[in-house]
């Protein structure tokens, strides 16, 4: 392993062990015991699963307890905005667009941090304890400003985590800040379980089933991850003549899953923001549409499963682009056997392309809900779910895939600079 990669796996641990550090920073004036106490009470809401993808911070009433969630509403404000409008499309591919897209997604996640910061604030205030205690402990005006900025700070120092592990480290940021907060609670979901067992609150059978929906989850996941479509290309004689000392692929490598990890974030960022205010309103219809959207539900899982089919087609649709490949092909002097360079390819490739989305698409819906219906049905936490799982299990396939290939660059370089 090369220096410079040790060093990115290093920056990589240090930022995400500085993320850990910022969930147990709690904000100014709160009595966490009170916290502690609700949480305890409301862990199977929708409450528990944003304290899960917080990495437990929301129940600690940390810094960062509205997580990267913000930035990733704002990403997916700007997707949306990127897709419906040519302008804001072009912007993000040019250099310096991409730079002022950069930045009005961090000025759209400030506006979303200070909006929910201050709806959390007034949440905190009416909150009590089993015996009648505020979970304020200051002057309400006071408490309020203090919440809004401390959680503006620690969203912002997630983001800049984020951002400063995609460029300097290893993998994506923000993926890697979800899978370090779920990864977080996982040993203690397993002491829950175990404990759940000796008290006879859960059978043994169960905890023995749902490991093996674990396993079936965690395989299934790997088996479609690392699956493509292989397009086969030819070349002209002249081209390959040309190139006969380098090597040119002769296959078009397409994905099942084109969207990746980022549909399942995208739906339970959707849900999460608009269920935690219902879930804090006293209003008595409001109570009534949090708890017919009650995680582990059926109206719940229906409307994950819709959310996740669409953010795939949506977000496949920008990361995959036919005609670029189309055009690049033809530029290359290479075809597909049986289709015409140009238009005809595009069409080709796009087609491909769409019936392996339908296919990832409907393979991320079921994994996002059915091991959860069947594992919230036996009693057990979030984190054996399947959309934890998901995220666990396809940050780290696509962290590995980074690291080694940088390995293989470093090689390269190698062989580059000695000669064979």
């Amino acid at each position: 392993m090369s220096n410079a990669l040790t060093q990115k796996i290093l920056i990589t641990f240090g930022f995400l062990f500085a993320y850990r550090v910022l969930a147990y920073v709690p904000v100014p004036g709160v009595d966490t015991s009170v916290i502690a106490s609700f949480f305890d009470a409301h862990s199977n809401g929708m409450l528990g699963m944003a304290n899960m993808f917080s990495g437990n911070a929301i129940s600690r009433m940390s810094i960062i307890s509205l997580g990267i969630m913000p930035y990733i509403t704002a990403s997916i404000v700007m997707e949306l905005l990127a897709a419906t409008f040519p302008t804001i499309g072009q912007m993000k591919k040019e250099r310096d667009g991409m730079q002022k897209y950069m930045q009005i997604i961090r000025y759209s996640t400030i506006f979303i941090t200070i909006v929910q910061a201050f709806g959390v604030s007034m949440g905190l205030q009416s909150m009590t304890g089993a015996n009648g205690q505020s979970a304020v402990m200051i002057d309400p005006m006071m408490f309020t400003f203090l919440t809004t900025i401390s959680m503006l700070t620690g969203t912002m120092l997630l983001m800049w985590i984020g951002e400063r592990i995609t460029d300097s480290g290893v993998g994506n940021g923000i993926s890697l800040i979800i899978f370090a907060g779920i990864v977080s609670g996982i040993p203690r979901a397993i002491s829950n379980t175990i404990n759940s067992v000796n008290t006879g609150e859960l059978n043994f059978l169960a905890v023995i089933a749902i490991f093996a929906i674990i396993l079936v989850t965690i395989f299934v996941i790997i088996y479609v991850e690392l699956g493509e479509r292989r397009v086969p290309i030819s070349y002209s004689r002249k081209t390959i003549m040309q190139n006969q000392d380098k090597r040119v692929m002769n296959y078009i490598p397409i994905k099942v899953n084109l969207s990746g990890v980022i549909p399942p974030i995208f739906a339970s960022a959707v849900l999460m923001f608009p269920l935690t205010m219902l879930q804090s309103s006293t209003n008595e219809y409001m109570v009534a549409i949090a708890d017919a959207i009650h995680p582990g539900g059926i109206l719940f899982n229906v409307i994950t499963f819709i959310l996740v089919i669409f953010f795939a087609f949506f977000y496949a649709s920008i990361v995959f682009n036919g005609k670029d490949i189309a055009d690049n092909l033809k530029r290359q002097g290479g075809f597909i056997p049986g289709v015409r360079p140009g238009n005809h390819t595009k069409e080709f490739i796009n087609e491909v392309a769409s019936r392996l989305t339908g296919s990832g698409a409907v393979y991320l819906a079921l994994i996002s809900t059915l091991p959860f219906l069947l594992i919230n049905s036996m009693g057990a936490a979030f984190y054996f779910g399947g959309t934890s799982v998901l995220i666990v299990v396809q940050v780290a396939l696509d962290t590995m895939r980074k690291i080694e290939a940088q390995i293989y660059m470093s090689k390269y370089e190698t062989l580059g600079a000695v000669g064979l």
